[in-house]
């Protein structure tokens, strides 16, 4: 497995992750529990949604985007998906707006660019709806996030769950404060098979690099969509 290819999978499997996580309000119970609030079971304690049958939005369908969706064909989702240009593929949507509010589930993949800065807003936060959730394991500015600290204490949003941030490692404390949240430290590539890959990658470039003639190798970007 090359080091692109590690980081597709075992960031898809992040993402699914914080999906049910976030969906299933996982944080919020563990912090019950850990604090000595649990008395038993509640019916309406921690009263999250279902992953299964729901449907996922995929802001960008790049190779993590898609590896999210097969992961979605098991959970019988219907899968939905945004980009700039047509895929040709069952499930693409032109509008972001309509896909946001026709989604259950948002999960980000997009690069950071000008044009994805800020691209979740508060308003686009919103057409998500009081009952959905909203995942981002792309870059943390392309969510707004004291926007997404609001929306969650306020109730407009049911849940996020996020591996990047804007500033990281310094978090808003909206964020950290805010209700209904799964915050992981950027652990996207943190599995053994994942490291030893990309350590292994960066060794054969350091021999490709010693081995060229004069002037080196041209060194161009490896992470995946």
């Amino acid at each position: 497995m090359t080091a692109g290819e590690a980081l597709v999978e075992t960031t898809a499997d992040l993402a699914f992750g914080l999906i049910i996580a976030a969906s299933r309000l996982m944080g919020e119970a563990e912090a019950m529990l850990r604090a000595g609030r649990w008395s038993g079971l509640g019916f309406l304690d921690t009263f999250g949604r279902d992953v299964y049958g729901a449907t996922l939005g995929l802001v960008g369908y790049g190779r993590i985007g898609r590896a999210v969706g097969r992961r979605a064909g098991g959970f019988a989702m219907e899968v939905l998906h945004h980009t700039r240009n047509p895929t040709g593929e069952p499930g693409w949507r032109e509008d972001l707006d309509s896909m946001l509010e026709a989604s259950d589930i948002v999960s980000v993949h997009v690069p950071l660019t000008d044009s994805t800065r800020g691209l979740i807003d508060g308003r686009r936060i919103g057409l998500i709806g009081s009952d959905g959730v909203l995942v981002n394991t792309a870059r943390g500015a392309v969510v707004d996030e004291y926007a997404l600290a609001q929306a969650l204490e306020r109730g407009e949003l049911l849940a996020a769950g996020l591996d990047v941030y804007e500033h990281e490692p310094l978090l808003k404390p909206e964020l950290l404060a805010a209700p209904r949240t799964v915050l992981l430290p950027h652990i996207g590539s943190a599995t053994d098979r994942t490291r030893r890959a990309l350590l292994a990658r960066a060794a054969e470039r350091v021999a490709e690099f010693l081995a060229a003639p004069r002037g080196g190798l041209q060194v161009g970007p490896s992470r995946p969509d």
